[in-house]
């Protein structure tokens, strides 16, 4: 084996390495998030805790894989198609920690909820469970077509993100009835709002990993464009 073909074969390996680990930490933000919907919905303190004591975990693989980025950057100077590869993992990287730090949200809200209800039990509201369970469904997607590098997937994950946009408005007209109709829902109506917030901006993220998806396969960058234009965007391809 040339000098060469060894570098090539390591340097492969090196972003082999680097899809997995973002994999990887896709996962652990995926069960960070379920959980801090099961805490929400149960009003599990416990729970809750559990979310935000492993958001340090998430820190942690995020702090790795930029060091796995900057060093591959550095080592290899990669151009086009790796090029591309890199920068998609360096994106989705952050959304996938902000997925965590949204994820913490939730828990934290859903403790608030809980040391409040001695005084006020706020109606439960049946979106805020369906809209998490959309968000989860669309960051299992992303990641998936993250893993098979499927731009008509990651297509399919945009055109989603108005339904939840469109949930989270409805949740918000509830809480405010809620309110005006009894000024003790205030407050934990706030922090339902903290939660549903949070849930929508996940899918903001799911949206985003799915956009990193169709730059890395196709080299369009198609953020800030219409589901129509994207899906015209792949079917290009």
């Amino acid at each position: 084996m040339t000098t060469g073909e060894h570098s090539s074969r390591v340097y492969d390996q090196e972003l082999e390495s680097m899809r997995s680990r973002i994999l990887h930490m896709g996962g652990l933000v995926e069960s960070q998030l379920k959980t801090a919907l099961d805490a929400f919905e149960r009003a599990d303190t416990a729970l809750a805790q559990s979310v935000i004591d492993a958001d340090d975990r998430v820190d942690e693989l995020e702090l790795e894989l930029d060091r796995m980025v900057n060093h591959v950057i550095a080592r290899r100077q990669p151009t086009a198609g790796d090029l591309r590869m890199i920068m998609g993992v360096a994106k989705a990287i952050t959304d996938l920690e902000r997925t965590g730090d949204e994820a913490s949200k939730i828990a934290r809200a859903a403790k608030w909820l809980q040391e409040k209800e001695n005084n006020f039990r706020l109606n439960r509201i049946p979106d805020i469970r369906t809209c998490g369970d959309i968000v989860a469904r669309m960051l299992r997607g992303a990641l998936d077509a993250f893993a098979r590098l499927d731009p008509h997937a990651a297509a399919a994950i945009i055109r989603d993100d108005a339904g939840v946009d469109e949930r989270f408005r409805a949740i918000l007209r509830q809480l405010v009835t809620f309110m005006m109709e009894d000024p003790r829902a205030i407050s934990a109506a706030i922090d339902t709002v903290w939660a549903a917030k949070a849930i929508e901006r996940i899918g903001d993220h799911a949206k985003n990993i799915a956009e990193h998806v169709i730059f890395i396969v196709q080299g369009a960058d198609v953020r800030h464009t219409s589901p129509d234009e994207v899906d015209r965007t792949v079917a290009k391809a």
